[in-house]
């Protein structure tokens, strides 16, 4: 078989390689930790530590740098970056996002770390800015959820609970419920601080740097930087922020 036969052949299989988002869809990219309970379980202290979301920051920093993303988002040990929805990285081949996408956060994170770790990825498609609105508030949810979980359930690992014990505990209970386990053990949930009950946010903005110019003299310079906040917006505001963000124009 000639050597351009067999190209063809092999290439003809790879199958999902030209799956791209569609034109002028929104996208997002969201990494993963792999097996991050068993990796943070004697690593880190419960049930949040300020350094992993240091390093998961500085993960999602990589991230909406290499992916040129409008926004991104990360609680526990996932990652969203938000793509302009004209962008047009790798042709918006979903092969290529999730590939590197999970090497940028993998790469990130180890170095981060200063151990092995792995991430996976995938493709969320939205029709319009809605849809998108509409994911980063479930993903705002699941935050506030997983802390809430998170916190009755070291409370009681703290006690001396097994974790059968403590899983067992927390079944069938309601938020209001889960509120007054912690709140009768001198814990207010509404006190926690804000990144570990609605994640943190990262955005590019503009700000002014003084300056001097030899003819001119003081001059002011417009320059870009990414924001990090750790003090999201919830419900109504949070969802006019990634509103704007999104769609800086259309308010």
């Amino acid at each position: 078989m000639r050597t351009n036969e067999l190209e063809a052949r092999m290439r003809a299989l790879e199958w999902f390689h030209s799956l791209t988002v569609l034109p002028g869809a929104w996208a997002v990219i969201r990494v993963d930790g792999r097996s991050f309970s068993r990796f943070t379980e004697d690593r880190f202290d419960k049930p949040f530590d300020q350094r992993f979301s240091g390093f998961m920051t500085e993960t999602a920093r990589a991230l909406v740098t290499e992916l040129g993303g409008r926004y991104a988002y990360t609680e526990s040990d996932e990652i969203s970056v938000l793509l302009d929805r004209s962008s047009e990285l790798f042709g918006r081949e979903v092969e290529k996002l999730v590939s590197i996408a999970a090497s940028v956060a993998t790469a990130a994170f180890t170095l981060a770390v200063g151990e092995a770790v792995h991430f996976d990825a995938r493709v969320w498609v939205g029709t319009g800015v809605d849809d998108v609105v509409d994911y980063f508030s479930w993903r705002q949810a699941d935050a506030a959820r997983c802390a809430l979980n998170g916190w009755c359930y070291w409370t009681l690992r703290g006690e001396g609970r097994s974790r059968r014990e403590a899983t067992r505990m927390l079944q069938r209970t309601s938020v209001a419920d889960k509120n007054e386990l912690l709140f009768a053990r001198g814990v207010n949930f509404n006190d926690v601080p804000a990144w570990q009950r609605r994640g943190i946010g990262l955005w590019r903005e503009s700000f002014e740097r003084p300056g001097r110019d030899p003819i001119r003299g003081a001059v002011t310079a417009v320059r870009r930087r990414l924001h990090v906040e750790s003090d999201l917006p919830m419900k109504d505001d949070y969802r006019d922020l990634i509103r704007r963000l999104a769609e800086p124009h259309s308010l």
